[in-house]
């Protein structure tokens, strides 16, 4: 367990030292598995129409419902090293 925290805590890191910068879909998917793993499930109401940025963010978290927040953090560390 402290070994995953470890892991997640460095490709947090490492997301911020990306050589390029992902698409937006990957951008979304790393946002919502960080959310989900540091937060849990997504709360409150989904933004309005009018905020397309804050919608999306919201949709992609809540995709994740129900995920751990040790299944999001090895995702999170998997999908960061695939990036690489």
């Amino acid at each position: 367990m402290a070994d995953l925290k470890a892991q997640f805590e460095q490709a947090v890191a490492d997301s911020k030292k990306l050589s390029e910068k992902p698409d937006n879909m990957t951008l979304l998917k790393i946002y919502a598995l960080y959310k989900q793993a540091s937060a849990g499930d997504v709360e409150g109401k989904r933004p309005g129409f009018t905020d397309m940025v804050g919608r999306a963010k919201f949709d992609a978290w809540a995709e994740l419902k129900g995920k751990t927040g040790d299944e999001a953090m090895q995702e999170y560390v998997d999908l960061i090293e695939s990036l690489k």
